[in-house]
């Protein structure tokens, strides 16, 4: 039976609480004539959904882009070992420059990706950018994966190359992701929502260690020999080894791709930035009533000419642009908040890929990635990266899934996470005075101490930078969230071409190395200072407390609207 019909004013009139084009759920709130409630109980009903299905589906979507980009982000250290006896061996053997330009280009690549996509979820919205940084990583993968050599073509220079192309998809999936999820977000879990998304970082670690090993022990035979001994056979392959576990992170991205190239707009970007009453309130009802993305922009068309028209809200908010974001932060009192999730994030990507990309280097010095042929070594050192994955990163992830937005809030988890850090890495960098560290007890007290640190990254400021997207006002939030994470990424860079040079120089290096990050992690917490709590509120009101930005109470109409309007509302869901 059909659910709708045309008057001659040709003004769509709702029937049962709902438009046949998007079922009974979409626009529930057209009835309701003032602007200003219309509003308030949009974002009401994200904002006091609970946990639900809706809730998870959130998290696995936006989680799989992170679990895909962690995956390629750090197989490319252990494909390098793979990689090295076939194409950077004899005079052509793989430079620390060479070296140092193939892991780095990734991080080239994700500054580009994460400020840009960034600005771009500001100008042209959420939906219309989110996709397609997953569809270039897919693609960047495939390529990487069937690369060869030739006598006019230097297979370094080329690798890196597309891993760059590569980061700018994966540095797009930051502000994307972090934007999408706390936007849509419940304010009560809105911190374990999305921190349960970036704990997805530790499923693809988990993923890309556990493929390894696969290839490792399938090519056992082939293998089981020293480098100097790899005859044609083995460096088959290994050639074959790599390109499984590189190419296999093209799996999970296409996974995901239709879900993220079908979400809806998100509610508080048409509400905030766009003041669309009518397309926002359409979002709240599309996402919760769990149409998620069916719905041809012709229809939206048609919904918004659905029930009460209203005039576009008219408010002081300010639009977004240039002018008024640098206007906005060029103040110290908003200016700090984006200096300290920035700065924050800096120091913590100096670390954590410091060592994370140089794990393989950072394992021999301290004696625990040895073996007598090639088999041995790679195994030990996959071995190696497992242990510490599950031992030290996943718990580490899921202790702030559970505690940030109960026991604990951001500030407290960032604050304790630098703490420990800079104690361990000095403890570190200290043991390596003592005689032979690379032997017995002090060699296994060493690795203790490095699961310690990954799971302090993650149970500390790993985890928390990435929330930095809850700090900021809607008509902000991708911006500054791409710029915090940017400079983010720069700190990865300056690790791994200055300070990762010292991790190569055994273990003087490591003290050299560990010595520093100490210091960092120390300037790090005088930096989480700057930002605010943001455990339980809600973003407008966190826009308004923190940015200047409207009381969300001026978008509460009078008592008698509000009874009227809850009535009503509760008849549509009745009927729904």
């Amino acid at each position: 039976m059909s659910l709708e019909k045309e008057d001659p004013t040709d003004v769509y009139v709702r029937e049962n609480g709902g438009n046949a084009a998007f079922h009974n759920y979409i626009n529930d709130f057209s009835h309701i004539k003032d602007p200003l409630e219309r509003r308030r109980l949009a974002l009401e009903k994200i904002d006091n959904a609970g946990f639900t299905w809706r809730s998870v589906y959130l998290i696995i979507v936006a989680g799989i882009g992170f679990l895909n980009d962690s995956y390629d982000i750090f197989t490319i250290s252990i494909a390098l070992t793979m990689m090295t006896p076939i194409y950077f061996a004899g005079e052509s053997a793989l430079s620390y420059g060479m070296s140092t330009w193939i892991k780095v280009a990734t991080s080239v690549g994700a500054v580009i990706g994460q400020v840009g996509f960034g600005i771009m979820s500001d100008v042209l919205g959420r939906k219309k950018v989110y996709g397609l940084e997953l569809l270039i990583i897919i693609v960047t993968t495939i390529f990487q994966a069937c690369i060869g050599e030739a006598p006019g073509l230097n297979f370094g220079h080329l690798l890196a190359w597309l891993r760059l192309f590569q980061g700018i998809g994966i540095g797009g999936d930051y502000p994307a992701a972090a934007v999408i999820t706390a936007e849509f977000s419940t304010t009560k879990w809105r911190g374990a929502i999305m921190s349960a998304v970036f704990a997805s970082q530790g499923w693809g670690q988990v993923l890309g260690a556990v493929v390894s090993v696969i290839c490792v022990r399938a090519a056992k035979s082939d293998i089981d020999v020293s480098s100097k001994a790899c005859d044609d056979k083995c460096l088959k392959a290994l050639d074959q080894m790599w390109r499984v576990v590189i190419g296999f992170g093209a799996v999970p991205g296409a996974m995901a791709l239709y879900y993220r190239l079908t979400i809806p707009e998100s509610p508080r970007y048409s509400l905030d930035v766009q003041n669309d009453i009518n397309l926002g309130t359409a979002e709240v009802s599309r996402f919760l009533a769990g149409e998620l993305g069916e719905a041809e922009q012709e229809e939206l068309d048609v919904l918004k000419k659905t029930g009460v028209e209203v005039d576009n809200i008219d408010t002081t908010q300010k639009k977004a642009s240039w002018n008024e974001f640098f206007k906005h932060f060029s103040q110290w009192k908003y200016g700090k908040i984006l200096f300290g999730t920035a700065f924050s994030w800096f120091i913590l990507d100096v670390a954590f890929y410091g060592l994370n990309l140089n794990t393989s280097n950072v394992l021999k010095a301290i004696g625990i990635t040895t073996g007598a042929t090639l088999y041995k070594t790679l195994l030990s050192t996959c071995k190696g990266n497992l242990i510490l994955i599950c031992a030290g990163s996943v718990p580490g992830y899921w202790f702030s899934v559970a505690l940030i937005d109960t026991w604990m809030g951001r500030k407290s988890i960032q604050i304790m996470g630098f703490i420990a850090l800079t104690c361990i890495f000095a403890i570190i960098a200290g043991l390596q005075d003592t005689p032979h560290p690379t032997e017995g007890g002090i060699s296994k007290f060493t690795f203790a101490l490095y699961i310690f640190a990954e799971f302090f990254s993650n149970f500390g400021p790993n985890t928390t930078t990435f929330l930095c997207s809850e700090q900021f006002p809607s008509r902000f939030r991708g911006t500054a969230h791409g710029i915090s994470a940017g400079i983010g990424k720069v700190g990865a860079i300056f690790s791994q071409t200055v300070i990762g040079y010292y991790v190569n120089k055994g273990t003087d290096g490591l003290k050299k190395c560990m010595g520093i990050y100490s210091g960092l992690m120390f300037l790090g917490l005088l930096s989480t200072l700057l930002t605010n709590e943001t455990k339980n509120i809600s973003l407008e009101d966190i826009a308004y407390k923190f940015h200047g930005d409207i009381d969300p109470n001026q978008f509460i109409s009078n008592p008698e609207q509000q009874e009227v309007s809850s009535e009503t509302e509760d008849d549509v869901n009745k009927l729904a």
